[in-house]
């Protein structure tokens, strides 16, 4: 029997890809490089240092052992320079230490890795089966990501929101937060676990993740609980806006905890309830009357946009129209803001957006174990996401709104001087 049809089967985990290896080889390079470029920095900048007998202090002194560093195309291998103290000994806590900020010591996998952990486990894959999918991801080499090491790191991811949920907050402020409440499924709870989020714009014009807890339901109390908490750690001033859909519970939370704080309502979310209480004939042209209001250049013309959708649909659609004027006033409220924020304070995009993935990963797989664990992933999530949030545009309007200066359609209201000369002492 000729052997001529027998075909070896590449196995799993074991697949020849020429462009992977020419990727990593790249990869390889340009770590090295970037790694030679900071040792080199680090030595001049201590150049001017002498020893005593006037030769360089610090000096290059070889290289560590070859580690392997996990990346999104599989193990790459890299050696870090190393650095002598000539001065100090080895066991000096004061000598002169290199350490790679690309590198740090002991950085076994990228934060690439880090996220896409958490990723897994939210779809649904159990930490058993870590090993076979990371290595389908990233080569029959992806060592260290056994299934102990995997429990492990979401030991970790736990521990880190713990902490991150006791930190002090005195030295924070912010000018506006979005809070929104998420729906997900955990595989082995009965009931919607809640994720309630809150994320605040600083002074600077940086998004960052202010609040994250659980809740059985988007309650008054579970939202009352998650502001007092922020408080009494030390979030002391009070936003000046917040943002939100129309969940009373939050808005009677937010008006114990913060009552000067103005409210502004989400026009997404408003936008669907009205357009859900109208026949699909009529969704298109009220969607554009509704969009009218919101994008009017200023608040008379919105006022008058928003009285002309009253008129119109409340004859035939009583529920729309009453499904719009309830929140008026807290619908309009962005036009007494710079006008450069108004994209971001019209809608709690900031929040959706972020977790459109998130939701889309555990409501349709049912992707995590607990509440608590979801609660972790989740955070580990928005921990890497927080990273590439976009800066509020026109940011430099934020320390004005910290002052207490007023705007009226976007525009700062230039205070006039007063007619009264001042008084002053005869000679």
């Amino acid at each position: 029997m000729s052997k001529d049809n027998i075909i070896k089967l590449i196995q799993p985990g074991n697949v020849d890809d020429q462009l992977t290896e020419i990727l990593r080889n790249g990869a390889r390079a340009l770590l090295a490089q970037a790694v030679e470029a900071e040792v080199a920095d680090f030595l001049g900048k201590h150049a001017d240092l002498k020893t005593a007998d006037g030769h360089q202090r610090v000096v290059r002194h070889g290289h560590l052992p070859e580690r392997e560093v996990m990346d999104g195309i599989g193990p790459v291998g890299v050696r870090q320079p190393r650095v002598r103290d000539r001065e100090a000994e080895a066991t000096d806590p004061d000598r002169i230490r290199f350490s790679p900020s690309i590198l740090p010591p002991y950085m076994r996998r990228s934060k690439s890795i880090e996220t896409l952990l958490p990723i897994l486990y939210l779809k649904g894959i159990s930490t058993g089966d870590f090993s076979e999918a990371l290595a389908a991801l990233l080569g029959k080499d992806a060592a260290g990501l056994s299934a102990s090491a995997s429990g492990r790191l979401k030991d970790g991811w736990l521990d880190e929101h713990t902490a991150w949920q006791r930190r002090d907050l005195s030295a924070k402020r912010d000018v506006y937060i979005w809070a929104d409440g998420i729906h997900l499924q955990a595989r082995l709870e009965d009931e919607k676990h809640c994720i309630l989020v809150l994320i605040g714009a600083t002074p600077e014009g940086r998004k960052e993740l202010v609040g994250l807890t659980d809740g059985a339901r988007e309650s008054a109390q579970d939202w009352r609980d998650l502001l007092l908490d922020l408080k009494r750690r030390g979030l002391g001033v009070p936003p000046r806006l917040t943002i939100a859909d129309g969940a009373l519970g939050f808005w009677k939370a937010a008006g114990e905890v913060w009552p000067k704080t103005r409210e502004q309502r989400c026009w997404v979310h408003k936008t669907a309830n009205v357009i859900a209480k109208l026949p699909k004939s009529q969704q298109p042209k009220a969607k554009r009357a509704l969009q009218e209001i919101w994008m009017a250049e200023t608040k008379a013309a919105a006022e008058l946009a928003f009285d002309a959708f009253i008129e119109s649909y409340t004859p035939k659609y009583e529920k729309a129209a009453d499904c719009l004027s309830k929140d008026r006033d807290t619908l309009l409220a962005f036009y007494d803001f710079p006008a450069e924020h108004w994209k971001h304070l019209r809608t709690t995009n900031p929040i959706g957006s972020t977790f459109a993935t998130v939701r889309h990963r555990t409501i349709r797989s049912k992707g995590c174990l607990s509440n608590r664990t979801a609660l972790a992933m989740v955070f580990k999530l928005l921990e890497a996401a927080q990273k590439s949030w976009r800066r509020l545009d026109g940011h430099n309007q934020l320390p004005k709104l910290v002052l207490g200066v007023t705007f009226n359609d976007g525009i700062e209201v230039i205070a006039k001087p007063t007619d009264r000369q001042p008084i002053t002492a005869a000679a």
